[in-house]
């Protein structure tokens, strides 16, 4: 796999080398494809428009059976933004096992070498599951949990990456950042009115 978020990563110093970050960024979106919004994949022209969002490389076989399988790849990755240090590396080890990850290092479609664990042609799922456990490893081994989190708005259960210098990110791509600054001027704005 191979993703690029660089309009998300611009002016971003984190701990994490670029695919990390890339792949924590793809992998928040997809989870949050399955939030409380609707289904955010409702058939295979969305996984097509997801994976050429987030440049995904490799295998895609256009087929429900596909869609589906990474449907059900979702609820097993939302639980890293929920648990301790234990919990995340059992979801982690358990992703890595099923999949027989091998990691190596390889270089294709003009990149510089980076980090694959399955074969391009491996299903799309389970490059998906192994890209996303490679890159919790990284944030687990950096000691850097707390980088994962909840959207912060009410009623908003989508998870992000805060990758900001000053770990200070609240909310998710959806808007909540917007709603809650709207919100909070209209508490300041009605708090001043005369009575």
């Amino acid at each position: 796999m191979l993703v690029t978020v660089e309009p998300l990563l611009s002016g971003v110093n984190v701990t994490f080398i670029h695919d990390t970050a890339c792949a924590l960024v793809a992998t928040a979106a997809l989870v949050n494809t399955a939030g409380r919004g609707g289904e955010g994949l409702p058939d295979v022209p969305a996984l097509t428009a997801f994976m050429r969002a987030h440049r995904w490389t490799g295998r895609h076989d256009c087929t429900v059976a596909e869609l589906r399988a990474v449907q059900r790849l979702r609820p097993r990755l939302r639980p890293v933004w929920h648990r301790d240090e234990d919990g995340v590396v059992e979801i982690v080890n358990g992703l890595l096992r099923e999949s027989n990850a091998l990691p190596q290092l390889v270089r294709h479609d003009g990149e510089p070498h980076h980090l694959h664990a399955t074969p391009r042609d491996a299903p799309l799922d389970t490059r998906m599951a192994v890209e996303a456990a490679m890159a919790f490893v990284d944030v687990v081994r950096a000691g850097e949990l707390d980088r994962l989190r909840v959207c912060a708005y009410p009623d908003c259960d989508n998870v992000l990456v805060d990758l900001s210098r000053n770990r200070s990110r609240r909310f998710c791509e959806a808007g909540c950042g917007n709603r809650a600054a709207v919100t909070a001027y209209r508490a300041r704005k009605a708090a001043a009115a005369p009575d």
